[in-house]
């Protein structure tokens, strides 16, 4: 999957809040709630680029586009991990998560909560 900008990416997370479709009026009310007050031609420049990238497609509905994701936030998301992991730890899953441990970054909580997680997908649990 190709990269994105951190930009692209800020729309990228207001068409997946918005049940993964909205309309141009909605993603700038939405920037705005963000208090991202970007110009038009910043917008319709951006959300070429992701069209351009195949993480967008558009449909005309009247006079509107309405923009709809290819990609779900789960797949860029897992797509990412993976770019990085391999990256910065050479595929070294471990080597993450001991850096995630050392820096606080996860809690004793957290490491519960995903020994539960990996134990529910080794019986065949549904986690959704």
């Amino acid at each position: 999957m190709q990269q994105i900008s951190d930009y692209e990416l800020e729309l990228m997370k207001v068409i997946w809040a918005n049940g993964d479709t909205a309309l141009y009026a909605e993603i700038v009310a939405a920037l705005s709630e963000k208090g991202m007050d970007w110009t038009k031609n910043t917008i319709i420049t951006l959300l070429s680029r992701l069209i351009d990238k195949g993480l967008l497609k558009t449909n005309k509905i009247g006079h509107r586009n309405k923009y709809t994701a290819i990609v779900s936030e789960d797949e860029y998301q897992s797509s990412q991990t993976e770019t990085f992991l391999h990256k910065v730890y050479e595929g070294n899953a471990k080597g993450l998560v001991s850096a995630l441990i050392q820096k606080d970054l996860l809690s004793a909580a957290d490491y519960e909560d995903l020994k539960k997680y990996w134990e529910d997908v080794k019986e065949g649990v549904s986690t959704q």
